[in-house]
């Protein structure tokens, strides 16, 4: 007989299957067995009578433990007492792998889950929440596309910075010294020159000394470049993008979803247009709501994003942040010189910045000046002061933080479930 997932089993919904998976939990008396079977499709409830099978055979199926393998065939019917409303009545069964005691029970802490993350990674909810996670990089991938982007691959290894030296990843090649990517931005701005429009989607590697709960050290960024476009055009790129990725969420994960308990009422709302304030207006706000003084030129911290997002049922893109706090190539805004053409769209719900951009700075001069200010290198930085020489236009971009919006569409409390295997300032294993 040929083996059908899961899902496919509770889709047909009658007649005879063949299955195969790991033993999600299991109960017995000793008349029947009751082996709830899981694959990465969903979980049935199989039903073992044992005047059906041999005394062999029944103590074999006796001995089995939590996330033992096995096949099952059988014939299916209706139980709504089920966990699916399904139930396999057995008729046959394989026992592929008997599981030695699985370490993971009730009630364990977080840290202890980390440990052993290459168990934890088979739990519904994470399964649920890696789901979900391809579901958003298919989107964002689908969406660009559909706006006739190409798809790009960036470095992994690059020979300078692109948003600060302190947070790089220093990595020996050969001999020399190279880092590990923060963006691809640079090389992205060499590529539009070609092909106009690109996207990618890459791991990023920061250094940054944080330890809270929306900071990785390995991360995955969902990237953006065009040429010919401004702030005005990056912003309606960035609402649609989120938009769409939301939307699709809800259309396919609907059963994910509910595992995560998350209120999809919430994400409904996740539709364009989305609210629009100046760095400044929000500064206006959090003083005249919050009693909060923030001085122009501090950039926002996470306190501050908390606060202002209390009054945004979805996103909100700031604009015009101070230009003195900004990446070196982020162009000054010329109606609004103390600030740059550039943007951060915050989630609602707490889960802060999940979209950064900007037009690019055309100007070379201005470029070495930011650059020097930021105590880094011309020389480093020549190949990318050459792409201002040739055919300059206008551009700009931008990064979305696939775990943040990940944490966020799943309504996670910490990034670290975002991912696969975590990396952070103190995690690095398994």
């Amino acid at each position: 007989m040929t083996f059908i997932s899961i899902q496919g089993a509770l889709d047909k919904g009658k007649g005879s299957v063949a299955l195969r998976g790991w033993i999600y939990r299991e109960r017995g008396s000793n008349e029947f067995k009751f082996i709830v079977l899981r694959d990465s499709s969903n979980i049935i409830q199989c039903v073992f009578k044992k005047e059906k099978f041999s005394a062999k055979d029944w103590d074999e199926l006796d001995k089995l433990t939590v996330e033992s393998s096995m096949t099952v065939e059988g014939t299916l019917r209706e139980d709504k007492r089920a966990p699916t409303g399904y139930e396999l009545q057995a008729e046959k069964f394989t026992v592929i792998q008997r599981a030695e005691p699985f370490p993971i029970t009730k009630d364990q802490s977080p840290e202890f889950l980390l440990d052993v993350r290459h168990l934890a990674i088979r739990s519904r909810r994470l399964a649920a929440v890696m789901k979900i996670r391809h579901t958003v990089m298919k989107a964002f991938r689908d969406y660009f596309t559909s706006q006739k982007f190409l798809e790009m691959a960036p470095p992994i290894f690059t020979p300078n910075a692109c948003e600060g030296g302190s947070t790089l990843f220093e990595a020996k090649y050969y001999k020399e010294k190279m880092y590990l990517t923060q963006s691809w931005q640079l090389y992205a701005e060499a590529a539009i020159f070609a092909l106009e429009r690109i996207f990618c989607i890459s791991p990023c590697f920061r250094a940054e000394k944080s330890k809270t709960s929306r900071h990785l050290s390995e991360f995955w960024m969902a990237e953006m470049e065009a040429a010919w476009i401004g702030l005005p055009e990056l912003l309606t790129f960035a609402e649609e993008c989120v938009s769409h990725i939301a939307q699709t969420v809800l259309q396919e994960n609907a059963e994910e979803l509910k595992i995560l308990e998350r209120d999809v009422e919430k994400l409904k709302k996740i539709k364009t247009p989305f609210y629009r304030k100046t760095y400044a207006e929000v500064l206006k706000i959090l003083e005249e709501k919050e009693g909060l003084k923030i001085p122009f030129g501090k950039d926002l911290r996470t306190i501050e994003e908390d606060l202002i997002m209390k009054y945004f049922d979805k996103p909100l893109m700031v604009t015009n942040y101070p230009k003195e706090i900004m990446a070196f190539y982020k162009r000054r805004d010329p109606k609004k010189l103390d600030t740059a053409l550039c943007f951060d769209m915050l989630a609602p719900e707490g889960y802060g910045e999940i979209i950064g951009g900007s037009e690019r700075d055309t100007d070379i001069e201005e470029l070495k000046k930011s650059l020097r200010k930021e105590g880094e290198k011309i020389d480093n930085y020549q190949w990318y002061l050459d792409l201002r020489k040739y055919g300059s236009v206008q551009h700009g971009g931008f990064g979305l933080g696939i775990e943040r919006v990940v944490s966020w569409i799943c309504g996670l409390d910490n990034i670290k479930d975002a991912i696969p295997f975590p990396r952070t300032m103190l995690r690095f294993r398994p």
